[in-house]
């Protein structure tokens, strides 16, 4: 399946409208009868940041109007998150399975994959957005202490072109485009290397195997502190709160790699919008409360809800955003 930039915008559209036609509604009054459980797919590994997104806010939503019980968080990592969004779109459309996915498999995938199983706009209806991540770059002992920052990193890159690597996470994930286009737009040949994830890439990047690393700014703090490697950017509007020393990529000159990663609840197409408010109205109260966001400023993230409006929107615009960026770096997931 191939999405067109105005199918999404059709379907947007219906999606922005059903979502604003929810604003007056209570969702106590909307939705009396709460679910008696929700089941909660996530498409990456238990212990994973994201995956402590969706255990603090399941834990969270008992005894709201949405579901009566703590919500029960079932991981299917593999394909990049794709298969807990293929297991969403055949879920029943009641409210009683979300899943929590980055915005990169709904934004980000439609650009890369000829053949998608899923269409993220047709199948899925937003929820709410839960947290936002920075990524960061760092470097370890293969780059000379004397690299401090990004305009040194390329210098040095340029100077080495046979050491001039980068890891990231994964094959056509945020952070691998961002590493791309640092080295497309200041012409140097930098090389990517993927992995199953950040540990291992930063567990290279300590150990001197490769250079550098683009990945969530939250994995890379204990080492970041410990001095076992050097945080040279992270990708926010403003610093990261967890490393407000490291300067963002916008303030060192690279304004086009700002980008800010969203971790979101979404429901199954048709799933009625008293329940959606419901769950959203469950949601946001959970991320508010202090437990919460002090668990997931652990791994690195920042709590941050939304209306299922607003989270459309987002996606919507970073569909926008990334097509023209995918087609600059060329890459498919064929190639």
């Amino acid at each position: 399946m191939t999405m067109t930039t105005g199918t999404t915008r059709r379907h947007f559209l219906g999606h922005l409208g059903a979502a604003a036609a929810l604003g007056g509604l209570s969702p106590l009054a909307a939705f009396a009868q709460g679910i008696e459980q929700v089941k909660i797919l996530y498409g990456f590994p238990a212990g994973s940041s994201g995956d402590s997104v969706a255990r603090r806010v399941g834990e969270k939503l008992a005894g709201s109007a949405y579901t009566r019980n703590a919500g029960v968080v079932e991981n299917k990592p593999g394909a990049g998150g794709r298969i807990a969004l293929e297991s969403l779109r055949g879920a029943a459309a009641d409210g009683s399975v979300l899943t929590l996915s980055p915005f990169s498999c709904t934004s980000i995938y439609p650009h890369i994959y000829s053949k998608l199983s899923y269409d993220p706009v047709k199948d899925f209806v937003p929820v709410s957005i839960a947290a936002i991540m920075h990524h960061g770059l760092a470097v370890g002992p293969l780059v000379p202490a004397s690299v401090k920052n990004v305009k040194d990193f390329l210098a040095w890159a340029k100077a080495n072109p046979g050491q001039a690597n980068y890891g990231s996470p994964a094959a056509g994930s945020t952070p691998h485009f961002i590493g791309a286009l640092l080295g497309i737009n200041n012409g140097v040949d930098l090389k990517h290397v993927p992995y199953r994830g950040s540990v291992p890439g930063v567990t290279d990047v300590v150990g001197g195997q490769i250079a550098a690393m683009v990945t969530p700014s939250g994995d890379f703090i204990p080492n970041h502190k410990a001095g076992k490697l050097r945080l040279l950017a992270t990708s926010g509007k403003a610093r990261s709160p967890f490393s407000p020393e490291v300067a963002t990529f916008a303030e060192q000159g690279f304004p086009e790699l700002t980008t800010e990663e969203w971790f979101g609840f979404y429901a199954p197409a048709k799933t009625p919008a008293p329940v959606v408010a419901a769950a959203n109205a469950a949601i946001n109260a959970a991320i508010k409360e202090k437990s919460v966001i002090d668990s997931l400023a652990v791994v690195g993230l920042i709590a941050q809800g939304s209306t299922a409006a607003e989270m459309a929107a987002s996606q919507h615009a970073e569909f926008d955003r990334w097509g023209p960026l995918v087609k600059k770096i060329g890459f498919t997931a064929e190639s």
